[in-house]
């Protein structure tokens, strides 16, 4: 019913930046908050930034005051601003969406995630 594509990964130096981007697709009537995870090899998923439909947002401490997080709420995208990337950043960065769909039998709400985008950071 909602489908998450996300871009903008890539391999970048230590110091450098990178702009992810997270776009839903489907039948959807509210987005109510969405997020980006990471996992690195060998680590548990863990939450980056999360933004909610009101404009609140939220950051690990682990990349406070380096990322970014924003939406457009036209295009139903999602964006991470990444500076001053470390080489700990390194991971597999997915999007994830809090999600009120039109559904024959009226709304529903659920959660739904893209397949995620790499970023390597060489030090």
């Amino acid at each position: 019913q909602v489908q998450l594509v996300e871009s903008g990964g890539g391999l970048v130096q230590a110091g450098g930046s990178l702009r992810l981007s997270c776009a839903a697709s489907g039948s959807i009537f509210k987005i109510n908050a969405m997020a980006w995870y990471r996992q690195a090899p060998g680590k548990q998923r863990e939450l980056v930034a999360t933004t909610t439909s009101g404009g609140t947002t939220n950051y690990a401490d682990s990349v406070k005051g380096r990322f970014t997080i924003s939406r457009d709420y036209a295009k139903n995208t999602v964006y991470l601003q990444m500076n001053s990337l470390k080489p700990e950043d390194t991971a597999d960065y997915s999007c994830n969406a809090d999600v009120t769909t039109t559904a024959t039998m009226g709304l529903r709400r659920g959660s739904y995630w893209g397949p995620g985008t790499q970023v390597t950071v060489s030090s």
